[in-house]
């Protein structure tokens, strides 16, 4: 440590607080002419007239967004893959559809997780507006739901179901 800095110590004297907070040091004006980006009328300043992209230029329709969840379904190899799947399916604001549904009870079925299977229709029930939309959904997947021997959590704790 120099001589100059020890006496700039001694010359403060004793500090008020045993630490010290961290203030951010606003740049002078003669400081700031050195920085490139902050020299008033610099070629190097960014313009904020450049349009950014979210690399969505079409929104999705709901048939591409199932045939998109169908695909994906088809392809999933264990179940982190397809309870991620599940999970970005139903972020939508929609419900859906019973060909997706199929397509992820069949993925279930593959990697072998009865829970999730349960819990796809307890995703259903949460996200439709009323019982006979619900209801329909268990109609339209029964067939499929026997055939893999999922029960749904109202058959399997019936003093629950309200």
């Amino acid at each position: 440590m120099s001589s100059t800095s020890l006496l700039r110590i001694a010359a403060r004297g004793p500090s008020k607080t045993f630490f010290r907070a961290n203030r951010p040091v606003n740049p002078t004006r003669a400081s700031a002419s050195f920085v490139p980006g902050l020299v008033a009328g610099s070629t190097l300043n960014f313009s904020t007239s450049v349009s950014r992209r979210s690399g969505h230029e079409a929104e999705e329709t709901f048939e591409e967004f199932s045939a998109r969840y169908e695909k994906e379904f088809d392809g999933v190899q264990d179940v982190f893959e397809l309870q991620r799947n599940l999970n970005n399916a139903f972020a939508y604001d929609l419900v859906p559809s019973p060909t997706v549904l199929e397509a992820a009870l069949k993925a279930a079925r593959r990697v072998n997780d009865f829970p999730t299977a349960v819990r796809i229709f307890e995703g259903i029930k949460a996200k439709v507006e009323n019982k006979g939309q619900y209801q329909q959904y268990l109609d339209e997947l029964k067939p499929l739901r026997e055939e893999l021997g999922i029960l749904l959590k109202e058959d399997m704790y019936p003093e629950e179901a309200k």
